[in-house]
């Protein structure tokens, strides 16, 4: 059993009974060497966390099995911390974790803001470009810094997305002697670094040309970079309510193009995940190039020819065929990878991809539609509708087991 004990910026003065005397009786003290310094000398063996953390794990835990092993942790161990780690490695049986209040309850109480109506994102680790996936006109997001300059960095966010006039408020050292305040709006953010400990709490307030984008799937196409290889807004809605994405989801994005489905999907919930698979390579870079902006840094894009391109990915939960239909046995690659509760759906615009799209709902069921979309536009001084190619749609949800 190893215990995970958090500490709050407040040290030793700061942690209940139980934590002390976890803390009094590890034969073994590992942390961080902040968090080793807020503790009493004592005769327990201390460990620092080694640099890169993750991959020594293992071994490390392995090396001082069957001694009282006692973690330091900052705050709740929790909540984005070490603790969340220890269990996933070793199961919640065998890790006791005795928290501290956390940098957000902490930041909430100085602020006045309730808990479970502020987003959190976490810069710990994770590119800056995530809060973007955040922003919207009203909403209040915590983010947890990572480094001095960590402020600076989502000032210069926040303006480059139209949310310069967002308020900003930055906590540092909380629950400490030296705990302190900055405040200012992104636009105006001056101070270039600031104490490493410190949470950065923004009040979202969009400029009055900005374009605030939902979270609902069907983006505007000028929200994305591309050649024209994009499933248009309309379309995109209509796929997306097919694949239906839930919590914690993996999605692979065949054909990706400029990688708009896998992007929205990612959108809809921040543990959604998503592999995007594009042959060409300016179209790949493009799909990292959006899916940065629209704050989803994490999607993982695959360039290659599909379905050898699809070998070694992590099993999806769902499908998206944009283009490619008629390649050699993509269509049964992707089916088998699906397990039970599984979707695909698959885009077809041209004749010969039709007809594959009919075998299959021949085959197998599912739900076979057309979308026909039509804009209005100037027919010389009046205005006409002009159509959009139709778009075929199969979609289904496997049932039996691969």
């Amino acid at each position: 059993m190893i215990t995970v004990v958090g500490i709050g910026a407040d040290g030793w003065d700061g942690l209940a009974p139980a934590s002390r005397r976890a803390v009094e009786e590890a034969g073994v003290l590992m942390g961080g060497p902040r968090q080793l310094d807020l503790v009493p000398s004592s005769e327990a063996e201390r460990v620092a966390w080694p640099s890169p953390l993750l991959p020594a794990l293992p071994a490390l835990l392995d090396r001082y099995a069957g001694r009282e092993v006692c973690v330091l942790a900052s705050g709740d161990p929790m909540f984005h911390g070490i603790g969340s780690t220890l269990v996933r490695l070793l199961g919640a049986e065998r890790v006791r974790v005795l928290p501290h209040v956390s940098s957000l309850s902490l930041a909430c109480a100085r602020l006045g803001w309730p808990v479970e109506r502020v987003e959190v994102v976490s810069l710990v680790g994770r590119p800056p470009a995530a809060l973007a996936a955040a922003l919207a006109p009203g909403r209040r997001v915590v983010v947890l810094g990572a480094r001095p300059d960590s402020p600076s960095v989502v000032a210069e966010l926040l303006v480059s997305h139209g949310y310069g006039p967002s308020a900003m408020t930055v906590l540092s050292d909380l629950g400490a002697r030296q705990e302190s305040e900055l405040r200012g709006t992104a636009e105006s953010w001056k101070a270039a670094e600031v104490p490493p400990l410190h949470v950065i709490a923004v009040e979202c307030a969009p400029a009055p040309d900005a374009e605030p984008l939902s979270r609902v799937p069907g983006l505007p196409d000028g929200a994305y970079e591309h050649d024209g290889q994009l499933t248009k807004r309309e379309v995109r809605a209509v796929s997306l309510s097919r694949l239906a994405p839930l919590p914690g989801e993996l999605l692979w994005d065949v054909g990706a193009g400029a990688g708009s489905i896998a992007v929205e999907w990612m959108r809809s919930h921040p543990s959604c995940a998503a592999v995007a698979i594009e042959s060409r390579p300016d179209r790949a870079a493009a799909v990292r190039r959006n899916a940065e902006r629209l704050g989803v840094p994490s999607l993982r894009v695959v360039e290659g020819r599909a379905p050898g391109a699809l070998d070694g990915l992590p099993a999806p939960d769902a499908v998206f065929v944009g283009g490619g239909a008629t390649a050699p046995g993509l269509l049964e690659r992707c089916w088998s990878a699906l397990r039970p509760g599984g979707r695909l759906v698959v885009n077809a615009v041209t004749l010969e991809s039709e007809a594959v799209l009919a075998h299959w709902y021949g085959r197998l069921g599912g739900d076979l539609v057309r979308l026909g979309v039509q804009r209005a536009a100037p027919v010389g001084g009046f205005t006409g509708w002009r159509a959009a190619m139709p778009v075929t749609v199969w979609s289904i949800t496997r049932k039996d087991s691969p």
